[in-house]
């Protein structure tokens, strides 16, 4: 393979920028750029043992750039696994994209995005549902996502999976024993023993398919629109949960015209919080373009927090908003309950269990509204421990070996015979292999490797 080259960190301005140089021809094209300050001059990176560093300058057009710290990795002791140079400059726009155009003058070709984890992975360095954990890790927007995230990175789906795939080996080559060789005294398959090792492996199955949306959750966050009629609150809430006056709050109903957007944190979950307009008939012909934006957001939206006054009598328009809320996603808020209740909980219990009595303007009541959220997310039953998949690649080849292992279970009820049956099996295994990457397409891997940024 080619030796390639990129600015592996972020394009801006920073105290350092380091450029990665990956291949076999790798100290060879750095030491054409680079000149240590001390030792010898002559071919220094070439000769540098690995995990080593040197200061120098560095030297594009024979003129000095900038200086810089080199760092030089031997295969396969290395991120990749190819011989690798590190190169800390200074972390200037300019400076960074001289050096590297410094370093693919001296001989490198450009790196394609995600391809020095691509190599990584072709060299047996990780396997690819590793190297997808590479870009969950990058993009963790909090501690749990970051958490999950380097388990997967350190295999710890991987080892799941692989668990079960030789669970699925082992009675598979039994099925074939018995098949090929019926002449020999090989003890018969017990059908009901093969049936409850395979509702296992579809259980263990299960649990890891069901993480799915928590991970997505933490990973991605939840669109959360705070919805209810005009002056009930909602301006209020959107200012205490984002710790900012991000909405105008006044007694004036219809203040709110059109959504207010706001990225927070609840917890471990991070949320696309959205202030809309207050819901209402209206001849006023901004607000009713507010109107209609609140109810996109509100069908869009995976939560949904309604709110009503609780300090006046439940309105028919809340009772109508009511009806075309979905309750499966909605959390019902009280608000200002500090001013006197005349709304109560068992009032609403018939139309949803999640019911929150708050203030707003006080803050009571926020620490509930937390946990509710963090409830209908699923992190409340999320075991950090259990493996998780990232990505819908992932979860697709789970489902087909799901559904592969159940049908597995329904051919045995229908009198299959089980020579027959060591085929699904086999297709099973390689939903599995797809998973880890041992038996993927070249499309496949080139996919993935496409949403990765340059320089990773």
């Amino acid at each position: 393979m080619s030796t390639i080259a990129a600015i592996s960190t972020a394009h801006g301005v920073g105290g350092i920028g380091v450029i990665r140089i990956s291949g076999e021809k790798a100290a060879k094209i750095a030491d054409k750029v680079f000149v240590p300050f001390i030792g010898e001059k002559e071919n220094c990176l070439q000769n540098l043992n690995g995990y080593r560093a040197k200061y120098g300058k560095i030297i594009h057009e024979k003129e000095c750039i900038d200086d810089a710290v080199v760092l030089v990795f031997k295969a396969p002791n290395s991120y990749t696994g190819e011989d690798v140079v590190e190169i800390s400059c200074h972390g200037g726009l300019y400076v960074t994209k001289r050096v590297l155009r410094a370093v693919l003058e001296a001989g490198a070709d450009p790196a394609e995005p995600g391809e020095f984890t691509k190599r990584a992975f072709l060299n047996g360095k990780m396997d690819l549902s590793q190297a997808e954990a590479v870009m969950d890790l990058i993009n963790a927007k909090g501690k749990r996502a970051n958490q999950i995230a380097f388990k997967m990175r350190e295999g710890s789906s991987s080892k799941k999976i692989n668990e079960i795939k030789e669970k699925l080996i082992d009675i598979s080559a039994g099925l074939s024993v018995w098949a090929d060789y019926p002449e020999d005294d090989i003890p018969e398959i017990d059908e009901k023993t093969l049936k409850e090792s395979v509702n296992k492996i579809i259980f263990e199955l299960d649990k890891i398919i069901k993480n799915y949306d928590t991970f997505k959750a933490i990973k991605d966050g939840v669109k959360t629109a705070i919805i209810g009629r005009p002056n009930v609150g909602k301006s209020t809430l959107m200012n205490l949960l984002s710790d900012s006056k991000k909405s105008i709050v006044t007694d004036i109903p219809g203040t709110t015209r059109d959504a207010i957007e706001e990225n927070i944190m609840i917890g471990d979950i991070p949320v696309l919080l959205v202030d809309t307009a207050g819901i209402r008939s209206t001849e006023d012909k901004v607000e009713k373009i507010g109107v209609e934006k609140a109810k996109e957001h509100m069908k869009d939206a995976e939560i949904v927090l309604f709110m009503i006054d609780a300090s006046n009598e439940f309105s028919n328009d809340d009772k109508e908003l009511l009806k075309i809320l979905d309750k499966e996603k909605t959390i019902v808020l009280l608000n200002k309950c500090d001013k006197g209740q005349k709304i109560k909980k068992e009032k609403l219990s018939t139309f949803s269990d999640k019911i929150v009595e708050l203030s707003a303007l006080k803050g009571n009541g926020i620490e509930k509204l937390k946990d509710i959220i963090e409830e209908i997310v699923g992190l409340s039953k999320f075991d950090p421990s259990d493996s998780v998949i990232s990505n819908e690649r992932q979860l697709l080849d789970l489902k087909k070996a799901k559904e592969t292992l159940s049908d597995i279970i329904k051919e045995i009820d229908f009198g299959v015979t089980l020579d027959a049956i060591t085929v699904l099996f086999q297709d099973t295994l390689k939903f599995f292999m797809e998973f880890t990457g041992e038996n993927v397409s070249e499309a496949v891997v080139n996919r993935v490797f496409s949403k990765f940024c340059v320089g990773k």
